[in-house]
């Protein structure tokens, strides 16, 4: 056979295949619910996550982009430094050590857990994220600005490592008298999720 011709027969191959895998892709929104919703927002109730959010609230008051962008450049650049202030102390506070509890506590249900102030910025996390400003990003623009309620599940993602499909769940942290002081994103492991659920992630296909 000609290698163009063979050449040709592979990439339709590939393509088929990952078309088929695509279509694959189970919908987050069949799979999380309004129950489990919830209970994240129970989560998310504790004392320790207002208290957090509301001092770094009140410590980055009135801060400009400018500082807010010198802030994730320092933490983009501390990920591949020996000295991480930033870091550590972020993840070193009360709120990433409650968090980073959340996660172990899941058994695998949540892969990755974090908490915003109302600028953006990282307050508490159970691992560290590729940067610390999240305000550029939907899971922040599609919570927070828009209100106490909001709640936005991004789109399906397979995590090749694990074999899992994965879905970040973004909603609106709120004090206790409901006003909005912030944002979260649990990353959901969507195949557990599923099992637990007693159901079939190929039923569950974006349509």
């Amino acid at each position: 056979m000609h290698r163009g011709l063979i050449f040709n027969v592979l990439a339709t191959v590939v393509f088929i295949g990952s078309t088929a895998f695509a279509a694959a892709a189970p919908n987050a929104q069949h799979i999380i619910d309004k129950a489990f919703i919830e209970g994240i927002k129970e989560t998310l109730s504790s004392d320790i996550v207002e208290v957090l959010v509301n001092a770094q609230n009140e410590r980055y008051r009135g801060l400009g982009q400018a500082e807010i962008d010198a802030l994730d450049a320092q933490w983009r650049n501390e990920r591949e430094a020996a000295d991480k202030p930033l870091i550590a102390a972020t993840l070193s506070n009360p709120l990433s050590s409650y968090l980073i509890r959340v996660q172990a506590q899941s058994l695998g249900l949540y892969s990755e857990v974090f908490v915003m102030d109302s600028n953006g910025l990282n307050v508490g996390q159970s691992a560290i994220t590729s940067d610390y400003w999240q305000g550029d990003e939907a899971k922040f623009q599609k919570t927070y600005p828009v209100g106490a309620d909001a709640v936005f599940i991004d789109e399906t993602e397979w995590h090749e490592d694990t074999k899992t499909w994965r879905s970040q769940v973004n909603l609106t942290v709120v004090d206790a008298s409901g006003a909005p002081i912030g944002a979260a994103t649990f990353e959901i492991n969507l195949t557990e999720l599923a099992r637990r659920q007693g159901r079939q992630l190929g039923q569950l296909n974006i349509q």
